[in-house]
């Protein structure tokens, strides 16, 4: 059984086969549970009807950083009354702080990741944190906000790009690390040093699809189907059978997810 942690099938290039791949070809090649996972004010809305429709998806609801400028309060509203209606909502994402195309939006960046840290926890909800060249800052809110260690699960650091001492250090603060494509390409390094280094356990699969597909099959149009590709590579990064991966990182995900 295979737990995709992050995707984005409410996208329009999965128009042609949502239905097939949801309904069938996934869970018949042992993808069991699906989080899909917004990012802008349309997302939100099309993520939680998908976790209603189907019965293997549930939804994360929050805005990206790229979309930041839509967070209003009455989004946070929404957000909210979703959430409160729909039990298969089970966390805020995704959310963050994205400084590769510019910096001129950053203090509005770090109010919407605030706010939305602060609806999750009201909630009672884990959070799913885009951080891109925004190291220090990411760290230095979720610390802020996340600064003691429990029992549960804080959230994950999806599509994670930063060294091994920061995995660590996201680790202690209750937070596991989202591993996708990227482990499988060659100018992955960093990332493979990442899985390496920290424990299986703090580790959750995710496709990020239809981006970031993994090798052999990058440059295509991602879906969950090449889940078992980054789990293959985790697997003889970590010198364990592909089968344990699975099992580690499917509880590990339902751990963070709520779903048993």
């Amino acid at each position: 059984m295979i737990f995709e942690t992050h995707a984005h099938y409410d996208d329009e290039i999965f128009d042609p086969d949502r239905e097939e791949l949801l309904s069938e070809k996934l869970k018949g090649s042992g993808i069991e549970v699906i989080v899909n996972v917004a990012s802008d004010a349309s997302s939100v809305d099309s993520s939680d009807e998908l976790s209603r429709k189907y019965p293997n998806v549930y939804a994360a609801l929050g805005l990206h950083p790229s979309d930041i400028r839509d967070l209003s309060e009455e989004m946070l509203m929404h957000i909210e009354k979703l959430a409160k209606n729909n039990e298969k909502v089970r966390a805020v994402g995704e959310i963050g702080l994205d400084y590769h195309y510019g910096k001129d939006d950053i203090l509005e960046q770090k109010k919407g990741f605030v706010r939305q840290i602060e609806l999750a926890k009201e909630l009672s909800l884990p959070i799913i944190v885009h951080s891109r060249e925004a190291s220090r800052d990411t760290m230095e809110i979720i610390k802020d906000h996340y600064s003691d260690k429990r029992d549960c699960i804080n959230g994950v650091i999806h599509c994670f790009s930063y060294s091994s001492e920061d995995a660590f250090k996201y680790i202690d603060l209750g937070f596991v690390i989202g591993v996708g494509g990227v482990v499988t390409y060659k100018n992955g390094k960093k990332l493979k040093e990442v899985v390496k280094e920290i424990p299986l356990e703090k580790i959750v699969v995710e496709t990020d699809c239809p981006y970031l597909a993994p090798e052999p099959h990058r440059g295509e149009r991602n879906t969950s189907l090449n889940l078992p590709f980054i789990i293959q590579a985790i697997a003889e990064i970590k010198e364990t059978s592909e089968e344990e991966v699975e099992h580690i990182t499917f509880e590990t995900a339902g751990k963070l997810y709520r779903i048993a």
